[in-house]
């Protein structure tokens, strides 16, 4: 295994995991690039949305003899409390496991009604999965997610041109905000992991790159969010073997001096404010619709749309949000 020095393993919060600071999500790259990244020092393996075959042969090969190394989570959007577990189920087949490390309840804007919850930790006692983490794109109710001790860790959207979280979810997470290793303050409040961290590659557009500033590499954005001391986890959704590479670069090069996180805040305005417009998550604006009829005993929650702060509206730009983390 390759010994990273810019940035060092951390405790996924109060699920005390100990994580790479860079996790890899199923969205496309091939089984032999998972592998190697397994190689260079990464475990956290995220079976998200985007399900590719190969990655999950990755993690069936790669469980016959590393199971301990790995950190496997598998996300299920469901609004229906019967189905909970078997969408966890379905997921461990696919993967070879027996178990996944997190549970993670995908895109609650609003806390899951009782039932979601309790079939969530009935999937726990069953030894389905250990920890329960919560992804949100109402940055507001986060503030609930970190006081609920249910929850093991966050997910939650943030890069340059998105900074929205430092002062709206980061500064909840209270004294033990800062990482600190395997230390007793890292379990105190949940993990912290963020997604589009090139906000889908348009920070790496030179289009929308502002008059004079240097386009940012991918292994910048990482770089970005990884040096927040709030944030365990930056995720990749790396697709080709080049970006893959590109990201794991982040590791080595390590912590943002003041004046690249200042480059990185003026291009990432310069990118929002360049970025065409359109909002919503279909899938899971129909999904939720669906819900209403499917489970009408339910809570019924708010549709996605309307619970998204401006920030959230101007920058999904039609892109499925939790789908492909990068």
């Amino acid at each position: 295994m390759t010994n990273r020095s810019g940035f060092q393993k951390a405790t996924l919060g109060r699920t005390g995991l100990r994580v790479s600071r860079l996790g890899l999500a199923s969205n496309g790259v091939c089984r032999r690039d998972v592998e190697w990244a397994v190689d260079q020092g990464i475990n956290y393996l995220y079976w998200g949305s985007l399900r590719r075959p190969d990655f999950g042969a990755a993690v069936r090969h790669l469980a016959r003899s590393r199971r301990a190394e790995l950190v496997v989570v598998v996300q299920t959007y469901t609004r229906v409390a019967a189905l909970v577990r078997p969408s966890v189920e379905v997921a461990l087949r696919r993967l070879g496991l027996d178990h996944a490390d997190v549970l993670l309840l995908g895109w609650w804007n609003e806390p899951p009604d009782a039932r979601i919850l309790e079939a969530a930790r009935r999937v726990c006692e069953a030894g389905k999965a250990r920890h329960l983490m919560i992804s949100c794109h109402q940055r507001a109710t986060f503030q609930r997610y970190i006081a609920d001790p249910t929850y093991g860790a966050i997910m939650v959207r943030y890069n340059a041109a998105h900074p929205g979280a430092e002062t709206e979810v980061f500064p909840h997470l209270g004294p033990g905000a800062a990482r600190s290793g395997a230390g007793v303050s890292a379990l105190l409040r949940p993990g912290v992991v963020t997604y589009t961290a090139t906000r889908w590659g348009a920070l790496l557009d030179p289009r929308l790159i502002p008059p004079g500033e240097r386009a940012p590499r991918g292994s910048d954005c990482y770089r970005f969010a990884l040096t927040h001391p709030a944030v365990d986890i930056a995720l990749c959704g790396a697709k080709t073997t080049d970006e893959l590479r590109e990201a794991l670069a982040a590791l080595e090069r390590g912590p943002m001096s003041a004046d690249e996180l200042a480059w990185m805040k003026r291009v990432g305005a310069g990118v929002r404010s360049a970025s065409a417009s359109r909002s919503g998550n279909p899938l899971i604006y129909l999904l939720d619709r669906w819900t209403r009829v499917a489970d009408p005993g339910g809570r019924t929650a708010p549709e996605p749309h309307a619970t998204l702060s401006d920030e959230d509206r101007r920058s999904m730009n039609g892109v499925p949000v939790n789908g492909v983390h990068d």
